[in-house]
């Protein structure tokens, strides 16, 4: 027999891993529910950069339910919805630019005890989401690694937040926040090129299974 007529053997589909779909079902919940209350602390107190913050705890969100949707899907299906998902992943920056573009000409400091608060808070959120989906970041390809990214993502981006506080009560100027803005874009296209190729990989490993 020659190898030509020797039948594939099936390959194994790491998203149905047991606890995936648990693992980022919790995360959509906490990231939806701390993304509520981020949101409106940073419009009580006027942070350009808490606000990027909220909107991505509700991009997170967004990311992991639609991974929980699709554990069944093929490996190509897969790979678009990863496409799609790196370009969710861009959505906070784009806030964060706008955020920022408007208080450019003359930007005002955030209050800093309500800031940093909120920060640690997400930090912690934050932290736990990703420790939950660490296990996942490679073994499920581009999907779980959009998520993987996200919440790694955002850890750094809530210490630079409390970071940020803490120059926003020394100097007492609004900068700090702006500048965090820019760092939050630059986060954002890196991930979301990240989660690009990825897919880009996925779509590539399942033009291969089907020849």
């Amino acid at each position: 027999m020659t190898d030509a007529a020797i039948p594939a053997a099936p390959q194994p589909d790491p998203l149905a891993a047991p606890g995936v779909r648990r693992a980022v079902l919790t995360v959509a919940g906490l990231n939806a529910a701390y993304g509520v209350l981020a949101a409106a602390v940073a419009v009580a107190i006027g942070s350009v950069s808490l606000l990027a913050d909220s909107a991505d705890f509700g991009e997170d969100a967004a990311i992991n339910v639609l991974i929980a949707v699709a554990l069944s899907w093929p490996l190509a299906r897969r790979a678009t919805l990863g496409r799609v998902l790196a370009g969710v992943l861009l959505v906070p920056a784009a806030a964060a630019a706008w955020s920022a573009f408007r208080a450019f000409p003359d930007p005002q400091p955030p209050a800093v005890l309500p800031l940093i608060a909120t920060a640690g808070g997400a930090a912690l959120v934050n932290g736990a989401c990703a420790w939950l989906l660490a296990r996942h970041r490679t073994g499920a390809g581009s999907l779980s690694r959009a998520a993987f990214l996200s919440a790694r993502n955002d850890v750094l981006v809530d210490l630079a937040i409390i970071v940020m506080g803490l120059l926003t009560a020394w100097t007492r100027s609004g900068w700090p926040d702006l500048v965090l803005g820019v760092l939050v874009i630059a986060l954002g296209l890196h991930a979301a090129w990240e989660v690009w190729e990825a897919a880009g990989d996925e779509r590539l490993a399942a033009k291969e299974l089907a020849a």
